[in-house]
């Protein structure tokens, strides 16, 4: 354990107290490993968000056993309290409650309270050491933001004096999925604004990997020309995307390095390309496709990378989430493959994507129940983070937000959609992350929470049906100062003349949030006859539709921030046996089993390959029985695509900020 965790976790000496408020205006405790330490140690943490769903968890899950001298959900339990005055807390609570302060300001005396505010917690145990070890007296802003940048990121702006040194450090900041804080960005950008480096867009570049990513690759295709190379339909994406040209020095090594991995995991598109320039050097080869098998032997090597990046059992949630992203770039480019180029790699994919789920298992197993107290100001870490981020959004000043849900969209099916758009609407661009789908990943469980901004427990009436998603959604708003007339919730969106209705609710000038789910893609899957190489097929001819492209124009053509998300994604899965227990099961999907008593979930048979994984977030009543790896509870052998279960491409869903600028001509 750091000295970070036990610098929070001495704070809380377990046979003090049943009952502690923790004043933590920094979220302190909402941390994956502090999280973890104070569990091993018998505490939970409950966030005071809403007074009502507090008050109801801890006299049910809590106090009554308390009372009857039993531990009940855990042994102590920790009010986390998002600020300092009690007097926002019921009297009971302050009466009974062992009172803890926790400030960023306390921990880091010597650095500037308004600048490490604005790290992320997952530089909080590096920044420590650094503070303890380096910070021999006060910093103030300027210096602690030089501080930061030298200690945690390892870069020092004044040494950045020539393309290819910024060049390989944006590569590799953004290549470790750590691209700087928009603070930190636009400090560097001072610096090296006098400098030869002062026409990039410095911050940008630094802070957004999406950017950086358009970036390189119009470099790469202005790159090409040079040796006589054009390609017609990449080069009019390159003009979409960036209204200026910016030169990468991808001749050096430094450079290369990172530029290659990044063709290899399919996040830069190689360049197709005949009739090669003699002079061309052999280190480009990875950027172009030269014969019908060079896509294929791309995705065999960026498979091979990733399975060589796994995260490990005590990798953060941002790992997993980094890692989903890029199996997906990798799968979508297998897809789409023709079958005598995804054969011979067949066997290397699935490997790899069996190996992926079995590793995340015993990661969920030790970390999921941490997931939904995660803070979601810089970002929804689960669904049901979604609509409190886009709150915050619009306390920002993002008047009118559109939430996309895409039912059932998997990252590798994101990525279609994402090349799609690139292809075909002028100054298209998309902030990318991603989220965790609720347990089980049915639609009535995670879709549910998604627009409710609610756990499962939490509408427990409602759990097995999406009939109160509308009311859910217009509560959570109306809560957060809106009006009836100012929400829009609107499902069932697939074709193009669907949009005309939607069109006469977004383009009200009262209305404020749209709600909208786009369901072709669950009810490609639920038809899928071919597995996720089938469906590839499919979602590519339903975006040749054009709906795709209008659906995002139009909420842009009324001034909306378009956010882009998923209830759950889909996964190839293989038959272990059918469950015949009539109705036994409440809930009967291919991948997950759910029952209302310990009994009835006992009831599977031994020989069905199945484990149980119980969430706190669920009902206490709401049992999941889950099928194994990839498995299914259909006719064994049997190939289907299917949703329930805890795969990364189920679990892991994409969230994006689409962004469409006016391009000048």
């Amino acid at each position: 354990m750091s000295a970070w965790t036990d610098r929070i976790l001495q704070a809380f000496p377990a046979e003090l107290s049943r009952f502690w408020i923790a004043c933590d205006p920094d979220d302190l405790l909402l941390d994956e490993h502090i999280l973890r330490g104070l569990r091993e140690r018998g505490f939970e943490v409950l966030p005071f968000d809403d007074p009502i769903s507090f008050r109801t968890e801890y006299e049910e899950r809590y106090r009554a056993a308390w009372d009857r001298g039993e531990n009940g959900s855990a042994e102590a339990l920790i009010l986390q309290l998002r600020g300092t005055d009690l007097n926002t807390l019921p009297w009971d609570y302050v009466r009974m409650g062992r009172r803890v302060s926790l400030s960023l300001a306390d921990l880091f005396p010597r650095l500037s309270y308004s600048v490490i505010r604005q790290i992320d917690s997952e530089h909080h145990e590096a920044l420590f050491l650094a503070h303890n070890t380096h910070a021999t007296q006060p910093l103030g802003e300027g210096a602690t933001k030089d501080f930061i940048l030298t200690h945690i990121f390892r870069i020092s702006p004044y040494l950045l004096s020539r393309p290819t040194d910024f060049w390989r450090e944006v590569l590799r900041l953004h290549y470790r999925g750590a691209g700087l804080p928009d603070l930190l960005a636009e400090h560097v950008a001072t610096i090296l604004k006098e400098t030869p480096l002062g026409g990039l867009p410095i911050t940008a570049l630094l802070s957004s990997k999406s950017y950086m990513v358009r970036v390189v690759q119009d470099a790469w295709l202005r790159f090409l020309l040079q040796y006589g190379i054009q390609n017609d339909d990449a080069s009019a994406e390159g003009t979409q995307i960036a209204t200026r040209a910016f030169s990468v020095p991808f001749e050096h090594p430094d450079v290369w390095g990172h530029v290659d991995t990044m063709f290899l995991e399919g996040v830069l598109q190689p360049v197709e390309a005949a009739g090669l320039s003699h002079d061309l050097p052999d280190w480009t080869r990875v950027g172009l496709v030269e014969a019908p098998n060079a896509i294929s032997d791309l995705v065999a090597e960026g498979a091979k990378k990733i399975a060589q990046d796994m995260p490990r059992v005590d990798s953060s949630h941002r790992d997993w989430v980094e890692f989903a992203r890029r199996l997906g770039e990798v799968i979508s480019r297998f897809n789409g493959l023709s079958n005598g180029n995804a054969q011979p790699i067949l066997k290397q994919v699935r490997t790899l994507q069996r190996d992926a789920d079995e590793r995340l298992k015993d990661w969920l197993l030790q970390h999921f129940a941490d997931l939904p107290s995660l803070p979601a100001a810089k970002g929804p870490v689960m669904v049901h983070h979604v609509p409190r981020y886009l709150a915050l959004r619009r306390s920002a000043g993002e008047e009118r937000i559109a939430l996309l849900v895409f039912d059932g969209l998997a990252m590798d099916q994101w990525v279609q959609i994402r090349e799609h758009l690139a292809a075909t609407v002028p100054g298209f661009s998309a902030d990318e992350g991603g989220c965790f789908a609720w347990l089980p990943t049915l639609t009535s469980v995670s879709r549910q929470a998604l627009f409710s901004g609610l756990k499962p427990r939490e509408f427990a009436n409602s759990i097995e049906s999406t009939s109160r998603e509308p009311a859910l959604w217009s509560r959570f708003w109306q809560d957060n100062g809106l009006r009836t007339p100012e929400i829009v919730y609107q499902k069932g969106l697939k074709r193009t003349e669907q949009l005309s209705e939607l069109e006469e609710a977004i383009s009200r000038p009262s209305t404020k949030v749209a709600g909208i789910v786009v369901d072709m893609i669950d009810e490609i899957v639920h038809g899928a006859m071919l597995g996720k190489r089938g469906i590839a097929g499919q979602v590519s001819a339903w975006c040749e539709t054009g709906f795709i492209e209008k659906l995002v124009l139009l909420l842009t053509k009324y001034g909306y921030n378009i956010y882009l998300t998923a209830d759950h994604g889909n996964v190839d899965a293989e038959g272990i046996g059918r469950l015949n227990q009539g109705v036994v099961s409440e809930l009967r999907g291919e991948r997950v089993r759910t029952y209302r008593s310990e009994s009835l979930a006992g009831s599977v048979p031994p020989e069905i390959n199945a484990f149980r994984f119980d969430s706190p977030g669920l009902p206490p009543d709401f049992l999941p029985v889950y099928a194994d790896t990839r498995g299914a509870f259909v006719t064994e052998g049997n190939q289907i695509v299917a949703h329930g279960g805890a795969s990364v491409e189920e679990l892991i869903v994409p969230f994006t900020r689409i962004t469409i600028k006016k391009t000048t001509s």
